[in-house]
């Protein structure tokens, strides 16, 4: 049995967003004043008095039927969240999931705005709901308007909470009623086992340039539409965590899946939203095992497929290259092969970084992603014994000997791992300067002859040795 799911859901800018990081302690969900922001379903944990639960961000929920059932897009005039006005009914249906699959749902509403007809018609949806709904009158940030807050009592929804997300107001009350309505912890540990924690999962991070196909490979991983896709670049705009527990012969394994924004270059990444929803797709390659760099096949490596590599370098992050629409691309026996070899030159990837050619649209290869990652995953843990590797450097010296520079030779004394994740062999020289880059790639490929690191960086380090004196 997973945790309970509390859904927030509303029309668009009445703080949902808000709320939701307020709950969760942290900055997850880009908040900007622009209506429309959040897009696709955003899943955090959360706890309360004790109580652990997943509280879920939503869309803002816009009533348009006439448009939506003519297949027109929605004028201006009739639309609040303007720049998601392309994704209105597929934010609709996003809401409309969590609202299915919620334990209790909280409506938020704006009491600067006042009652508004969208309000009568939310809460006209939430009323064919099975679970508990519990009515929040945001931003009631005065006496005076939490006085107001009493209009919302019209909807009919039973208690209305005045709180303000911004400054934690209400909130405390609000949650106290909601956990005491979510289904109580199983008395036995179920079947399987309960999911577990964040920091225990093995995170795989989708990253690349927009329009590449991220959050399709996202969907066809998890088997349903879990992110919002369209043609339009810029669609995803939070980094969205999804678990999926992945299922073998030997058992299963936790996984956080990260769906992260497009990213472009730093000149064209635009001000407000777009600038938040980078930011967060840069921390998702920081805190991720395994970054999934997805490039489009059709339109080959571009300068901003390998900016995003460097980025992935830059993290010490290990990596699994993903050319995404392969059922679209022209090829004969030889095309892998040679793509193969473009990826690795273009991106400054050696052969360690496994490639895989999939289609996200068909399912092609998309098997192979997981099982991939995890085997990538599972190298930033491997450790060579300290004997091994001291006889696995010194073959190494003996089959091509150490640079010199003006008449001192470099000497290698002896090499340690004193940590992994990713793997760090620290090197006692004499002299570090004397290390030539070409030297320390040698040095590194001879590790890599001797034991498997796919996708994984290995970072040597060249330590002067201390002479103590007897």
């Amino acid at each position: 049995m997973s945790k309970p799911i509390v859904a927030l859901v509303g029309r668009p800018n009445v703080g949902k967003s808000t709320l939701f990081n307020r709950i969760v302690g942290q900055r997850l969900a880009v908040i900007h004043d622009q209506p429309g922001t959040t897009r696709d379903r955003l899943h955090a944990p959360a706890e309360w008095v004790g109580v652990s639960f997943t509280v879920v961000d939503t869309g803002g929920i816009e009533v348009l039927p006439e448009a939506v059932a003519a297949g027109r897009r929605p004028g201006p005039k009739r639309v609040l969240a303007q720049d998601s006005a392309p994704y209105i009914p597929l934010m609709r249906a996003q809401a409309e999931q969590a609202i299915q699959e919620a334990d209790a749902v909280v409506l938020i509403t704006d009491v600067a705005s006042g009652l508004t007809p969208a309000d009568e018609e939310v809460a006209d949806i939430l009323r064919r709901s099975r679970c508990p709904v519990f009515l929040a009158a945001n931003k009631a940030d005065n006496p005076r308007l939490r006085q107001a807050a009493l209009e919302f009592y019209a909807l009919g929804l039973g208690t209305v909470y005045p709180i303000s997300a911004l400054h934690g107001t209400g909130v405390a009350d609000l949650l106290d009623d909601v956990v005491q309505a979510l289904p109580p912890p199983p008395l036995t540990p179920p079947i399987g086992g309960e999911r577990v924690g964040e920091d225990e999962t093995v995170k795989l991070s989708i990253v690349g340039r927009p329009n590449v196909g991220k959050s399709s490979l996202l969907n066809r991983l998890l088997g349903e539409e879990r992110a919002i896709v369209s043609p339009i670049p810029g669609t995803t705009r939070d980094a969205i965590d999804t678990y999926l527990e992945w299922k073998t012969q030997e058992g299963s394994t936790p996984i956080t899946l990260i769906d992260t924004a497009g990213i472009r270059r730093r000149g064209k990444i635009g001000r407000g939203v777009e600038r938040y929803s980078v930011l967060r797709a840069l921390r998702a390659i920081q805190r991720a095992d395994v970054a999934l760099l997805v490039i489009d096949g059709v339109e080959g490596i571009t300068a901003q497929d390998a900016h995003v590599a460097s980025f992935i370098l830059d993290e010490w992050a290990s990596v699994v290259v993903l050319i995404n629409k392969w059922d679209a691309v022209e090829k004969d026996t030889h095309t892998m092969v040679e793509y193969t070899k473009w990826v690795r030159e273009a991106l400054r990837f050696l052969d360690y970084v496994p490639v895989l050619f999939i289609s996200a649209l068909t399912g092609q290869r998309v098997h192979k992603v997981v099982p991939t990652a995890l085997a990538v995953q599972a190298a930033r843990w491997r450790r060579i014994p300290t004997g091994e590797l001291n006889r696995l450097v010194q073959d190494a010296l003996a089959r091509h000997a150490p640079p010199s520079k003006r008449g001192k030779r470099l000497r290698i004394y002896y090499v340690s791992q004193p940590g992994v994740d990713p793997p760090t062999f620290v090197f006692h020289v004499n002299d570090p300067d004397l290390v030539h880059f070409s030297y320390e790639r040698y040095l590194e490929n001879r590790l890599r002859e001797a034991h498997e690191f796919p996708g994984t960086p290995l970072r040597l380090v060249f330590r002067r040795r201390e002479w103590r004196s007897s």
